[in-house]
């Protein structure tokens, strides 16, 4: 995975711009110091009202241009990420027109993308040798610096530790306690809580090994699938050394009660809770029961280097 992608000065392009959300979180995004640099209009009778590429766009819009397509837009600004905030049934020929104009990174924040459609996204990025971050995403951050999504604000602070989640809730409450406690993030990432999806948890081993700022790691995931046990394997091969912070969520759950994300499900003795966490525990990582128990244990470990990096 190259870790370019994920420098906060990565220009950025907001496919569905010209929606509601889409406008909202650009501004957002841009005044949070994202290179938001374009955005393609969600439909092609939307854009004639909207500040256009002649014009340079208009203020409300803290002047980005906007595009009829994503090949137009990374064409005219060289934007190497793309933020999809469209429906559904338009993530597949959203994801098309963004490889073919060469976008090297996808973040979809889209719930109820049809399970054959991102089966067929992911063959497609793979071919491109892009990156695909969701569906069912919050985004990314560099806290900061940059944000591609929405990740809250109140959550995000510089620091030390490198975050995967597929919880987006969950991990903004464990990221706020901690930043109160003087442990701040390096790189954020939500990889979503979908069965089928772009990058993986064992897919970001990699990333944070050689991620210079990010000096531990958490992991937030639940029961059902089996991204925790491919993590575990993924550390061990890699010889992950970096402190590994886990917490469950579901693990009190009901056998045989549906819950959760759609890719919480249990594949025989893989998903459930007693695999995750004896797989983790394997691997060197310190798994928790509780956010408090994680927030102590990550707290413990690493607010004196935090205080000291800051002084």
């Amino acid at each position: 995975m190259d870790s370019t992608l994920f420098d906060p000065a990565v220009p950025v392009i907001i496919q569905g711009i010209t929606g509601r959300a889409g406008r909202t979180h650009a501004q957002l995004m841009q005044r949070y110091g994202t290179n938001v640099v374009g955005g393609v209009a969600a439909s092609a009778t939307a854009a004639p009202s909207l500040p256009s590429p002649a014009s340079g766009g208009g203020s409300g819009w803290g002047h980005i241009p906007v595009f009829g397509s994503c090949r137009e837009a990374v064409a005219a600004t060289k934007a190497r990420a793309s933020l999809l905030m469209v429906p559904p049934l338009s993530v597949l020929p959203a994801v098309e027109d963004a490889l073919s104009g060469g976008v090297a990174l996808l973040v979809c924040i889209t719930e109820g993308v049809p399970v054959h459609d991102t089966l067929e996204i992911v063959r497609k990025v793979r071919e491109r040798g892009a990156v695909l971050i969701g569906p069912s995403t919050p985004g990314i951050a560099v806290p900061g610096r940059m944000k591609i999504g929405f990740l809250p604000d109140a959550a995000l602070t510089p620091g030390p530790l490198g975050v995967m989640s597929k919880s987006g809730t969950l991990s903004y409450e464990v990221c706020y306690r901690l930043a109160q406690r003087g442990v701040g993030q390096s790189l954020w990432i939500g990889s979503g809580g979908d069965p089928v999806k772009g990058a993986r948890f064992a897919d970001l081993v990699p990333l944070f090994r050689s991620h210079a700022e990010t000096r531990a790691v958490l992991v937030i995931g639940e029961i059902g699938g089996t991204e925790e046990e491919e993590l575990a394997e993924a550390l061990t091969r890699a010889r992950f050394t970096k402190p590994v912070f886990a917490l469950l969520a579901g693990t009190t759950a009901p056998e045989g009660v549906t819950m959760g994300h759609a890719g919480a499900m249990i594949h025989g003795t893989r998903g459930t809770a007693t695999s995750k966490i004896t797989a983790l525990g394997k691997a060197g990582v310190r798994v928790h029961a509780t956010m408090h128990e994680i927030v102590e244990d990550a707290a413990r470990m690493l607010a004196p280097a935090a205080q000291i990096a800051q002084s």
